[in-house]
């Protein structure tokens, strides 16, 4: 697995850091081992190697700050105010540390509609060229202070895994506080270490699920598990390794326990961009034969399509799904939801006796479609 990770084969790599290794359960900043992670940094960026990081831990540091219970998660309000405070020293600390290993640090907050919408989402693509470019590294959070959804139901694993997406990564690093992925709960004595993982199916999704013997399906790993699934749809690798160590990208690169998501063959920034959103507008059901075609590289056709739902326009991300449920794919509707309707079932010689025009014969193409 090192390999994957090397300045040569990994010319830039995404590195998250959960708010547990960074972070003590008083608050006090983990600063002695936090200047053995930026050491490895450095190191790596001196030998070509270009680093994006991917920072917890802006809400914990404001509670302590700020003098909140619960880490500064009581309500809403707290945790906003928390991240306000503790997205200073955060971003400060990463500027103090990095400064002197002589690197510039840069900051960047983001949230979900940041990575959802195409043209923020470029926007960003952009900055982080120019920083990376420019030699910085880019340190980026979720901007918890004003984000609502983000706090209560986002994680910076799938974030670190966008983030990938939009720099061009070939690799992502999630520091956790286990080595990765066991096929059952770490604690039972019989708990294997999946080393490698090359394609996440339901075999995999059942280690972490909460009907599993694993019990880990509310915990972290789900979240671990969901941003491989982003990362290696657009063609990039991603390791879950321990943070507990000091040194732990040195110790990574020297065989530490680990786990390899090998990238999907044929990833690309679009689609992986389309098939990595965490947000959909609508849904099309399909019928049987849709569904083979859909799986055979086919677009998606009105003939096909037994009846929608949601409220969408036309270039929203929707899902394309089967009677029974089954979520086949993920695409880029090229109708509005009521034209949608209007037209499912229908043949293409139809089309415009319902519509009075046919500017597009499918309603999602392939070439704007991710099967799932």
């Amino acid at each position: 697995m090192v390999a994957h990770l090397t300045s040569a084969t990994c010319p830039l790599l995404i590195v998250k850091v959960g708010s547990s290794l960074l972070v003590e359960p008083d608050g006090a900043v983990r600063r002695q081992w936090l200047e053995t992670l930026v050491a490895d940094i450095a190191a790596r960026h001196r030998s070509g190697q270009r680093i994006v990081i991917v920072s917890s831990g802006a809400i914990a540091l404001g509670a302590k700050r700020l003098g909140f219970e619960k880490g500064g998660r009581a309500s809403l309000a707290d945790a906003q105010a928390s991240a306000s405070v503790g997205q200073i020293l955060l971003s400060g600390l990463w500027a103090e540390l990095l400064g002197a290993q002589g690197l510039t640090a840069a900051q960047m907050l983001v949230t979900l509609d940041d990575l959802e919408d195409r043209r923020r989402y470029l926007n960003i693509t952009a900055t982080l060229d120019r920083l990376l470019g420019a030699g910085a590294v880019p340190v980026i959070n979720e901007n918890d202070s004003v984000a609502t959804e983000e706090i209560r139901f986002g994680d910076n694993d799938r974030l670190a895994a966008r983030v990938a997406q939009a720099a061009g990564a070939q690799g992502v690093v999630l520091l956790s506080d286990v080595d990765g992925l066991y096929d059952r709960d770490p604690k039972d004595a019989a708990a294997q270490l999946v080393t490698e993982v090359a394609k996440i199916d339901n075999r995999i999704r059942i280690m972490v699920s909460g009907n599993s013997s694993s019990g880990m399906g509310s915990g972290g790993m789900a979240s671990k598990l969901d941003a491989a699934d982003i990362a290696t749809r657009a063609g990039i690798g991603l390791a879950i390794a321990s943070g507990l160590r000091d040194h732990p990208l040195a110790a990574l690169e020297a065989g530490a326990p680990s786990t390899w998501f090998a990238p999907r063959a044929g990833g690309n920034a679009r689609k992986g961009w389309i098939g990595g959103r965490l947000s959909v507008k609508g849904q099309i059901i399909v019928d049987a034969g849709a569904a083979k075609a859909l799986r055979g590289g086919a677009s998606l056709l009105p003939a096909g399509a037994s009846s929608v739902a949601g409220e969408f326009k036309r270039g929203d991300v929707i899902d394309i799904m089967t009677a029974d449920g089954e979520t086949l794919a993920r695409g880029l509707s090229e109708y509005d939801a009521r034209d949608a309707a209007m037209i499912c079932g229908k043949k293409s010689a139809e089309l415009e006796a319902i519509l009075g025009a046919v500017p597009r014969q499918v309603l999602v193409h392939r070439d704007q479609m991710v099967m799932l």
